[in-house]
């Protein structure tokens, strides 16, 4: 008897027929042996028509408020999963995130997971039934529900599979695997069979959207095997995993690209201990993701200081840094919301050398300027503007060679 986590995404639960396709591949599952737990999302769509009711209220609703309304859509899937799988004649229970409970921290909307307990669910599952999860929610220490960001029910699932020590985690979405970048772009895209948890990790953080990346980390830290694969067709996905030698042997693994951050350029910051940190800590403070940062070099006793944000905190970040340069004594701030990332990604690129150079060319070759550059063991980013997006992640995917085999050879 293996345990089993299957988590399915909104467009897998996004109406009453796909739900009853859900509940089928879940009985298939336990009619083979297995314990399973089931993590849910809301319908597709249903968590925007909520966050759109709260801001029609209030531009910035109160943020305690705010994760008590969003919450309220995965408490309609896990019900109606449970009454479906019931009337298949299978014993099922539904747990929202406080009853299992997930216990979170207080940061609303961006919650991180603190500790899962697993006596309830492991009591739900020796008496023959069905778990059927919450995702994206979870209780903080005083009992205010929280939820974990846009795309938490991956971590729920993760984080579930890893406090149960589950013995596979399947994520169920509308795509079939990880791609070597967005097929909607790159129609030659090809499926990868098996990815590294760190370049899964950079794929995530840079824009990739099949997994959330606090998923990828549970995964990682604790050794979860994430099974990524569609909710409509029984075809092998693409297996998140500890990376091997398969894996290093290829140099370029994905294409990725973002356009949700924005740039803010603040000039002539007195070169002086203590100064960045005044800078960038209200940000922390406001639970604002600051990405790529570059330092000028500094001249006169001064320096420049540009980095990004997401576009989604881009005003309120903005209000923030033109106050702290003021406190600093900075001459001004300027911004730049028109710009996107775009990355290669691969393990095989820690020894290999020349890779940033070919990435330069190529976008060099199309006249597409770089503004910003970031880099890793197995990744280089760089930051550009974003009516060249398309181009870019084209050019890119050409130069190495990561089409399909059987279209490259048409």
């Amino acid at each position: 008897m293996a345990l089993v986590v299957m988590k399915f995404g909104g467009t897998s639960v996004g109406d009453m027929c796909r739900i009853r396709n859900v509940a089928k591949r879940v009985a298939k599952s336990f009619d083979n042996g297995n314990q399973v737990i089931v993590v849910l999302s809301a319908m597709a769509g249903e968590t925007n028509k909520l966050v759109a009711m709260a801001r029609e209220m209030e531009d910035s609703p109160n943020e305690r408020e705010y994760d008590v309304l969003v919450a309220t859509g995965e408490q309609v899937t896990i019900s109606l999963l449970s009454i479906c799988l019931q009337g298949m004649g299978y014993k099922a229970r539904s747990f929202l995130g406080h009853q299992v409970p997930i216990i979170t921290d207080n940061a609303f909307s961006k919650a991180r997971i603190e500790r899962i307990g697993d006596r309830k669910i492991r009591e739900a599952l020796d008496e023959g039934n069905i778990a059927v999860i919450a995702g994206f929610q979870g209780v903080d220490r005083d009992g205010n529900i929280t939820t974990l960001g846009r795309g938490g029910s991956d971590t729920s699932a993760v984080a579930i599979a890893a406090a149960l020590k589950a013995d596979v985690c399947d994520i169920f979405t509308d795509v079939d695997g990880v791609y070597t970048t967005d097929p909607r772009l790159v129609p030659e895209a090809s499926k990868i069979d098996k990815i590294s948890y760190d370049e899964m990790l950079e794929m995530a953080s840079l824009g990739a959207k099949v997994l959330q990346i606090r998923s990828v980390e549970f995964a990682k830290k604790y050794g979860v095997v994430i099974h990524v694969r569609s909710s409509f067709n029984d075809n092998p996905g693409t297996l998140v995993m500890k990376e091997d030698d398969e894996m290093e042997a290829v140099l370029v693994s994905g294409i990725t690209y973002n356009k949700g951050e924005a740039k803010i350029s603040v000039f002539n910051v007195p070169d002086q201990p203590g100064v960045a940190s005044q800078l960038f800590s209200p940000l922390s403070q406001a639970n604002i993701t600051v990405d790529m940062i570059i330092q000028n070099v500094s001249r006169g006793g001064f320096t420049d200081l540009t980095f990004t944000v997401p576009r989604t905190d881009f005003k309120r970040a903005l209000t923030l840094v033109k106050k702290a340069a003021e406190e600093i004594g900075a001459d001004g701030v300027e911004t730049d919301e028109n710009i996107a990332k775009v990355s290669i990604v691969g393990v095989g690129m820690r020894s290999h050398s020349g890779v940033a150079s070919t990435m330069f060319q190529a976008l060099a070759a199309e006249g597409i300027n770089i503004l910003m550059i970031s880099t890793s063991e197995i990744k280089v980013s760089c930051i550009i503007n974003d009516k060249y997006t398309e181009l870019a992640v084209r050019v890119l995917h050409d130069i190495f060679g990561l089409a399909k085999k059987d279209v490259k050879e048409e």
